[in-house]
């Protein structure tokens, strides 16, 4: 019998194929002593995931007691069914963005323990790659976990009729209470910029965008080095917008949706300063973005003017010469505000109501000692990027605690009627999957007393 060589393309395939075999039975191996609790669409559950759940909830000082395994394999089932048809629906995620929170836990967990090394042993890792992989697929399952549901009640909404039948459905004795709350109004006044300090930050901002687009500059690095906006220094200027679900200015969100990818703004400006802007990415309703932001540096002359403007309102609103409500419109800087009178919109509820036990604390230790109509001393206070100016302060109107009326509280209920369908539109949608989608859960947990149907029985 001849002898014949054997080709090195064949061998090379030969070990590629013992290689993939020795990998797979290592995975095998892998999951049959971590044990498979539950298989959810794509997604394979491990008794190992669970004792993962429960050591995070003890690392963020989340109560343990009462917890059963049971529990937390109804819920590590839910994110798994709502991140697998996240996939089916085609929601992206951008993993830039989630590299990026990776870092950023990175370095919330070395600052609070003190360094790396100290980081990997609480967490029981060996090395930092495969910490940051892990944290990756947690937290790319959570986002997806979170856009489904956003996505499930987007377009759920009540009417007034349905807002009167859930008030309606509940007996008086078990109607909510809802604490103290008051009504504030503000007016601004911001001082002037001179036209130097505005060329030279507009001068600025067009280095930059010189530098990105003529010399190759790394935006993001530009963002690091000069952005005086604390929200995304630190991770070079990057946000991500969705049309459908607004956030930022208006100034800001137009001139990022009107850019083509890679494409650099022109500075442009916004109550917070001036800014320029590139669009990283555009993946449907999304848009990756990065921005530098500058901020006009306060003369001093210019910051007492505007305290002088605002103690001259305050006294001709005291000797009744014009209302509040009429001198924030006329002569107030911010326009969120100065079209309602001044009033302050509570971020939290959407309404202009805020609850003396929730109020941010810096709000509640400028109007604690304020009565209802009085209005307070100049105010001097800096914004997030730095920038000072001046400002009064009136509780426009006190609501005492009180049993939930419903003409009275009407955006209140209206509110936990919404939460309340949005909660039926979410379980209508969660009974359906789960009998439309591959579930199996193993013999051990299937005693388990689960909210949902994951046993389909």
């Amino acid at each position: 019998m001849q002898y014949r060589p054997i080709s090195l393309k064949f061998t090379l395939s030969f070990l590629l194929f013992l290689g993939a075999q020795f990998a797979f039975a290592q995975e095998q191996q892998r999951i049959k002593l971590d044990g498979v609790v539950s298989v959810v669409g794509d997604y394979v559950i491990l008794d190992s995931d669970i004792d993962k759940t429960i050591a995070d909830m003890e690392s963020q000082g989340i109560p343990t007691k009462g917890v059963t395994r049971c529990d937390l394999l109804g819920k590590l089932m839910e994110d798994k069914l709502y991140a697998h048809h996240a996939i089916q629906d085609s929601l992206e995620v951008s993993d830039a963005e989630i590299y990026s929170y990776v870092d950023q836990s990175i370095e919330y967990f070395t600052e609070q323990l003190g360094s790396l090394e100290k980081v990997l042993e609480f967490y029981k890792k060996t090395d930092e790659l495969s910490f940051r992989e892990e944290l990756f697929q947690i937290n790319k399952l959570q986002k997806l976990s979170q856009m489904m549901q956003a996505d499930i009640v987007e377009k759920v909404e009540v009417t007034p009729e349905e807002v009167r039948q859930f008030f309606d459905s509940i007996p008086e004795e078990d109607l909510p209470i809802f604490g103290t709350e008051i009504e504030i109004a503000q007016i601004v006044v911001e001082p002037l910029v001179t036209e130097e300090e505005k060329k030279r930050i507009i001068d600025q901002l067009n280095g930059f965008k010189n530098d990105v687009e003529e010399k190759g500059l790394s935006f993001g690095s530009k963002a690091i080095l000069y952005s005086q906006d604390p929200g995304s220094r630190a991770n070079g200027g990057k946000y991500t917008l969705h049309r459908k679900r607004p956030r930022m200015v208006k100034e800001f969100r137009d001139v990022a949706f009107s850019l083509e990818e890679g494409e650099v703004s022109s500075p442009f400006k916004t109550e917070f300063g001036w800014h320029i802007l590139t669009v990283d990415k555009i993946r449907g309703q999304q848009v990756d973005i990065r921005h530098i932001l500058l901020t006009p540096n306060t003369d001093a002359s210019k910051l007492a003017e505007s305290k002088k403007v605002l103690d001259s309102l305050r006294k001709r609103i005291l000797d009744k010469e014009i209302e509040f409500a009429d001198a924030a419109f006329n002569f107030s800087s911010e326009k969120e505000t100065r079209n309602n009178g001044g009033k302050l919109v509570n971020p939290v509820t959407g309404d202009t109501r805020f609850e003396l036990t929730k109020m941010d604390p810096q709000l509640y230790s400028q109007i604690k000692n304020l009565k209802e109509g009085e209005i307070s001393l100049p105010l001097l206070e800096a914004d997030r990027s730095g920038a000072q100016k001046y400002k009064i302060l009136q509780v426009v109107k006190r609501y005492n605690e009180h049993q939930a009326n419903y003409s009275k509280d009407y955006a209140k209920i209206k509110d936990l009627a919404l939460k309340d369908k949005q909660v039926r539109t979410i379980k209508k949608w969660m009974k359906e999957k789960i009998t439309d989608t591959y579930v199996n859960v193993n013999r051990s947990f299937r005693s388990c007393d689960f909210s949902d149907n994951w046993l389909k029985e």
